[in-house]
C-alpha cells in the first residue's frame, strides 16, 4: 500500500424529479441554455457536439413530463430560430438556485453541524413550511430550516396526499438526489407541534 495522500472531495449532482423520475439535470440545463445563447437548436447541437435527434428527444421528453414546451421554433424569415419558452426560463433557474443551494450546503462543511445532524442518505430534518406554490402537476414547497432554507418541487399531488400547508411542521427528508417532504401525521392530529 502507498503512503501517498488521496485528496477527496464530496461531488453531488442534482436533478428536479416528479414521481421519482427525473426530468432535468446538468446536460439538459446546459442544452437549454445553448439553445437560448445560439437561438438555434442545431447550432446548439453543433456547439455541444450532441445530434439534432437527440436533442429533439430531450426537449419532447422534458415537455411531455411538464405539459408544456420548454422551446418554440419560429421558421422562415429575418427571426427564424429556436427560443426558449418561459417555462425552459423557469427550469432554468429553479435547477440553478437547487444546485446553488445544494454546493453551498456540501461545500460548508458547518453548515450541516448547525443543524446538528451527520450527513447520512437516511436524514430526516426538521422543517418548517413557509410557501406553497402549486403549478399544474408540480409544486414547490419552501421550507424554513434554522439557520437557513431550501425549497423541494415534489408533485401537486403528493401536496395534497400530505395535506402541506403554510405553517406545518414537516420534515426535509434528504436522498442522494433530492429533497423529499415528509410529515408527521399522529403529531399533527394531536395538535402538536
Amino acid at each position: 500500500m502507498s503512503d501517498r495522500k488521496i485528496s477527496m472531495e464530496t461531488k453531488t449532482k442534482v436533478w428536479l424529479a416528479e414521481d421519482g423520475e427525473p426530468i432535468i439535470g446538468e446536460g439538459k440545463v446546459e442544452l437549454l441554455k445553448t439553445i437560448d445563447e445560439e437561438k438555434s437548436l442545431r447550432k446548439a447541437c453543433m456547439k455541444m457536439d450532441i445530434s439534432y435527434k437527440h436533442a429533439w428527444n430531450v426537449l419532447n421528453k422534458i415537455s411531455e413530463r411538464l405539459g408544456k414546451d420548454v422551446v418554440t421554433t419560429v421558421r422562415g424569415g429575418k427571426n427564424q430560430g429556436t427560443f426558449l419558452t418561459e417555462e425552459g426560463r423557469r427550469l432554468i433557474r429553479e435547477y440553478e438556485m437547487n444546485r446553488k443551494f445544494i454546493n453551498n450546503t456540501m461545500e460548508d462543511e458547518g453548515s450541516w453541524e448547525n443543524l446538528g445532524l451527520v450527513i447520512s442518505a437516511r436524514n430526516k430534518i426538521p422543517a418548517k413550511v413557509i410557501k406553497v406554490e402549486k403549478d399544474g402537476l408540480v409544486a414547490k414547497v419552501r421550507l424554513e430550516i434554522n439557520p437557513s432554507a431550501l425549497t423541494s418541487v415534489i408533485t401537486s399531488e403528493a401536496v395534497e396526499r400530505l395535506d402541506i400547508k403554510e405553517g406545518d411542521n414537516v420534515f426535509a427528508i434528504v436522498k442522494s438526489t433530492e429533497v423529499l417532504i415528509g410529515i408527521d401525521k399522529k403529531r399533527q392530529e394531536e395538535g402538536q407541534d
